[in-house]
């Protein structure tokens, strides 16, 4: 387990600055816009998860590593692993650059953010790799190419919902902040359910 993880992180590694090149273009679009705290981590972490997702069908890396004493359920675990901590330093690297900016740029009117407002992307990057993962470990590498457009396509279209939800959130303050938690916690059981389906199917795949 910890070796997979090793494997992913020399992923993300290799790939920094990728990573970093969409953190800094998502900033320079996004960040005049409202939430763009939330936009932009979201749109930087899952960009950074498709990356190392899919440095593995680019490598092979499933057909070698079945090879080895390692169960496909470690595989899978050790993959939902990487994607929370991607999801965790996505959502920091953007909090510090808005954090620059807000002392580079005060004109801009950053606010501070609160635990309720990084929630947020949290629960839409839970949600995303939910729907994500069980389909990437389940197509083959012409699949896994086409999921990955598709989910572009999604993270542009959420730009605009975010957006309304972060407004709704700020006008109902905090009567809305208990709907917030329900939501994290369905999120967060959706997120589970998501990684034993994902290993069910990964298990049962030819390679």
């Amino acid at each position: 387990m910890v070796n997979l993880l090793r494997k992913d992180f020399i992923a993300i590694k290799s790939s920094i600055g990728l990573c970093f090149f969409y953190l800094v273009v998502f900033s320079a679009f996004f960040i005049g816009k409202d939430s763009s705290f939330h936009i932009i981590a979201i749109y930087t972490a899952f960009a950074s998860i498709g990356v190392v997702t899919m440095v593995d069908i680019k490598n092979y890396n499933h057909n070698f590593l079945v090879t080895l004493p390692v169960s496909r359920k470690q595989i899978v675990k050790a993959k939902y692993v990487t994607a929370i901590m991607i999801t965790i330093l996505g959502i920091i690297a953007t909090y510090a650059v808005h954090m620059l900016v807000k002392q580079a740029l005060p004109e801009l009117n950053k606010p501070d953010y609160l635990v309720i407002d990084i929630l947020v992307p949290v629960i839409i990057l839970l949600l995303l790799i939910s729907i994500y993962m069980p389909l990437f470990y389940s197509l083959s590498k012409k699949g896994a190419g086409i999921i990955n457009g598709i989910f572009i396509l999604i993270l542009i279209a959420l730009a605009q919902p975010t957006a309304m939800i972060m407004q709704m959130i700020n006008e109902k303050g905090s009567n809305i902040d208990l709907m917030i938690v329900l939501i994290s916690a369905a999120s967060l059981l959706l997120f589970i359910a998501s990684y034993y389906l994902t290993v069910y199917l990964f298990t049962k795949k030819d390679l």
